[in-house]
């Protein structure tokens, strides 16, 4: 496998690079860089950049507005921009309900939803998890009740990401409670300005307000806002699930974040020696640059089989695994390349950030769960 760029593919890296670095704000960028809170305005504003250059959606066909890239320039568009600082392309939409409105949606929902994440106008929640039912996902209770043309919404969701600043969810909810539990859910799309809907904010260890509850009470959501067949859901979430433990791998931002944990790790300390030099430390950032070589080409992997249309396998959880493990392994390196720093106002976002990654083990599907549907389903245990 030859893992060199051709000279088209070298090209096009120039081209994003050069791109990004002139149509980003240097200001946003900066915040990226340097670890820092960005604002909704930040997000949806790269959204419209590269949007508006036709890069709104990296990973989609060009049928739906994509770029049509294969596996080989998407990889290269998200390690570039994760590298120059670029705000996280918002997953929800275009990593989630993007894919599976395209495969299971209706053309009228096509035409409805998909140009407006392209273009930011819509920031989707996912409305998964509920207080009980987390990784036993398909335990839910959230009730949608059958009324003419729409359904009435009663329940509650649970750590849902930016919640606050979304005006779309989609949400798994239970349509038939008489049948086997993963036989009797549908998946909704919900405006988050109907009537009903109570968003509660969460608030984390470190103070911030990342994640949010999710109410709904007698909630009025068209029949026609439903992905596919009713009690059909549990097929069209763990699609979703596939997409969702590929992004969350995250190769570009890990290669950001390595690049940064050795610069801090390169700043001489008391004793005039940078901790780099500390055989110890240096093997251990080794390790964690070995095992990121390593997940950047199985994502390659996951993106050829997108690329053919295929839905990501088994691979997806080793994403998942590696993705979060090395992740969690920088963040703890970069706490102790910094020491004491960490907690000051200079590298207070490095503790934040340690303590909010500790979480990317679990959603998504615990790395226990994904260990079990690798044992199942590659080594038939």
């Amino acid at each position: 496998m030859d893992l060199n760029f051709t000279a088209e593919e070298v090209a096009f890296r120039d081209e994003v690079r050069a791109f990004i670095t002139a149509s980003v704000p240097a200001e946003t960028r900066r915040k990226v860089l340097e670890g820092l809170e960005v604002s909704r305005d930040d997000t949806i504003g790269g959204q419209r950049i590269l949007h508006g250059n036709g890069w709104g959606g990296p990973n989609w066909p060009r049928e739906f507005g994509g770029t049509g890239w294969d596996p080989v320039r998407q990889l290269i568009f998200e390690e570039e921009s994760a590298a120059a600082g670029t705000p996280r392309l918002l997953p929800f939409g275009l990593k989630m309900v993007g894919p599976v409105i395209m495969r299971f949606g209706n053309t009228e929902q096509q035409k409805r939803f998909l140009p407006k994440i392209l273009s930011g106008e819509h920031w989707w929640a996912q409305g998964y998890s509920e207080p009980g039912s987390g990784s036993d996902l398909a335990s839910l209770k959230t009730r949608a009740e059958r009324k003419g043309d729409h359904y009435l919404v009663n329940g509650q969701k649970t750590w849902i990401t930016l919640a606050q600043h979304a005006n779309w969810i989609f949400c798994l909810v239970r349509t038939d409670p008489a049948v086997k539990k993963q036989s009797g859910i549908s998946f909704l799309l919900i405006d988050m300005k109907t009537p009903g809907v109570t968003v509660r904010p969460i608030t984390l260890l470190d103070g911030s307000h990342e994640v949010n509850e999710v109410w709904f009470e007698d909630v009025a959501v068209p029949v026609e806002n439903r992905v596919g067949e009713e009690n059909g859901g549990w097929t069209y979430a763990k699609f979703l699930l596939q997409h969702e433990r590929t992004n969350i791998a995250g190769v570009g931002a890990s290669k950001r974040e390595l690049l940064r944990l050795k610069r801090i790790a390169s700043e001489e300390r008391k004793d005039g020696k940078p901790l780099i030099a500390d055989p110890g430390f240096a093997a251990r950032v080794a390790q964690v640059e070995i095992e990121l070589m390593a997940l950047e080409i199985t994502n390659l992997r996951v993106l050829a089989a997108e690329a053919e249309r295929r839905s990501p396998g088994p691979e997806a959880s080793l994403l998942k695994i590696k993705g979060t493990e090395i992740q969690q392994a920088i963040s703890e390196l970069m706490m102790h390349a910094a020491g004491p720093r960490a907690l000051s106002a200079r590298g207070g976002t490095l503790a934040a950030t340690y303590l909010n990654l500790r979480k990317t083990s679990i959603y998504g599907g615990s790395n226990e769960i994904q260990k079990n549907i690798i044992a199942q389903t590659i080594l038939g245990l």
